[in-house]
């Protein structure tokens, strides 16, 4: 039976989302700002009240975060068609990308700041391809594959995960997080794909473990993804990496924190050329001791470069190692 209303005027309300993205780089690590025990990010509806979407957004995370938002974009609105609430009302999801410094969350929401690679431990290849894509997720890449109808329809689900895995001699590609998730999500490896079995999902004739990575409620690991290859891609054409910095820094702070976003490594000598070529950052004549070494400059960022030139075409150099 169908839960939806069936009135012609319920058939068309739509409710708006707003959900946010907020990342802060920590220590070397991609953080992210979660709510109701780590299995959200914060959100609320879209009211009459708020000026426009983004104010809404502002005051959502306030509200449940106590945090004011800082550098913020629109990432995507998500407004498939089965997107429905307990009342029936059509719900589309306006996702926004924040950038920030980390400090502490309160609320009304026990926010909590969590390492994104918790949620996505298959997409962080800063120490080479992680294991478990070979323990973990090969198994039941295998499975989903065999269970095709047709042999075609096997060698295409094949082809899709070999490009998307970095299998079968293919090349790692960090930007196709949300691919790589999606994948997933058809396959049923993930707890999302099947609510109310969260441990195993029937492939063919087997039962295979869900991949690791915590879950999210509703879709909200799917915008995560989407916000984790959006800055992916970012930070290789515009210096938005400078909104998690710090005001001054050394340049292997922000080669680290380039690396934990990129989740991978950056190759020293050709990024600190590419800083200096794009003259994105000045010395402030002062250093600071980094552990386990000598004393190092600390750089700022420099605004001004924004309004002097447009920075296009930059290409963060990302190694294959």
């Amino acid at each position: 039976m169908d839960p939806r209303p069936t009135t012609s005027s319920a058939e068309h309300d739509i409710a708006a989302d707003l959900v946010a993205v907020l990342v802060a780089v920590t220590s070397g690590d991609p953080r992210v700002l979660t709510i109701q025990d780590q299995r959200a990010l914060p959100s609320g509806p879209f009211e009459l009240a708020h000026r426009s979407l983004q104010s809404g957004l502002r005051a959502w995370v306030e509200r449940q975060t106590r945090l004011p938002l800082g550098y913020v974009e629109q990432l995507y609105t998500f407004a498939d068609r089965d997107r429905a609430d307990a009342t029936g009302k059509h719900v589309i999801s306006i996702s926004y990308l924040g950038l920030t410094r980390e400090q502490p969350a309160l609320g009304e929401h026990e926010a909590r700041w969590r390492c994104w690679y918790d949620y996505f431990p298959w997409e962080d290849h800063r120490a080479g391809p992680p294991p478990l894509i070979e323990q973990a997720l090969r198994p039941g890449l295998r499975a989903w594959i065999a269970a095709a109808s047709d042999r075609a329809a096997q060698r295409g689900r094949r082809q899709r995960a070999a490009m998307l895995f970095g299998l079968e001699d293919h090349a790692w590609n960090e930007e196709l997080v949300l691919q790589r998730y999606e994948l997933l999500y058809e396959a049923k490896l993930i707890p999302e794909a099947h609510r109310g079995n969260s441990q195993a999902f029937e492939l063919g004739d087997t039962v295979r473990p869900a991949a690791p990575g915590k879950p999210m409620m509703l879709d909200h690991r799917r915008i995560l993804a989407t916000g984790i290859a959006r800055l992916r891609a970012k930070i290789k054409y515009h210096p938005v990496v400078f909104e998690l910095m710090p005001d001054t820094f050394t340049l292997l702070q922000l080669q680290r924190c380039v690396e934990a976003l990129a989740g991978r490594q950056v190759h020293k000598p050709n990024f600190r050329r590419l800083i200096e070529q794009q003259e994105l950052v000045e010395e402030t004549g002062e250093t600071s001791q980094e552990a386990g070494g000598r004393p190092a400059k600390l750089f700022r960022f420099r605004r001004t470069v924004l309004a002097e030139r447009a920075i296009s075409g930059t290409k963060l150099p990302i190694s294959g190692a």
